[in-house]
């Protein structure tokens, strides 16, 4: 009886333990990923999360690259302010702590989302005589 306590506190310890290893290796752009497709975001109670609006980070190319963002509710200074409007207003939760976890993370899955570069400008045809 004293070897089965044993053995299952060993398989406990180890299955606690490499659950720790497995998510210290999520990288903080793959959690905020799961953030942005989580309808739950700040308890939000609309059913919608970031991706309902911004499928595949429609509308957000470049968005960590701003100086000011424009909301319903006004103008917005910082990306964690706008994130914290979305997930008021569109999402119906409550913001998140600018400095939490899941703040920095999303914010990190934001900054995935590159501008697009501009398409190459066509050289213009030389006038010839």
């Amino acid at each position: 009886m004293k070897a089965m306590k044993i053995t299952a506190a060993v398989a406990l310890v180890m299955l606690v333990s490499s659950s720790l290893v497995i998510a210290k290796h999520h990288t903080p752009e793959e959690r905020g990923k799961a953030l942005f497709n989580d309808p739950k975001l700040g308890g939000g109670t609309e059913g919608k999360s970031c991706s309902t609006c911004h499928t595949d980070g429609k509308g957000l190319e470049g968005v960590a690259d701003k100086k000011e963002w424009k909301s319903p509710s006004g103008a917005v200074k910082t990306l964690e302010d706008m994130v914290n409007t979305c997930i008021t207003m569109a999402l119906k939760g409550k913001p998140l702590d600018v400095k939490s976890e899941q703040m920095k993370d999303i914010v990190s899955y934001l900054k995935t989302f590159k501008a697009k570069k501009d398409a190459p400008k066509k050289k213009k045809a030389a006038v010839g005589c």
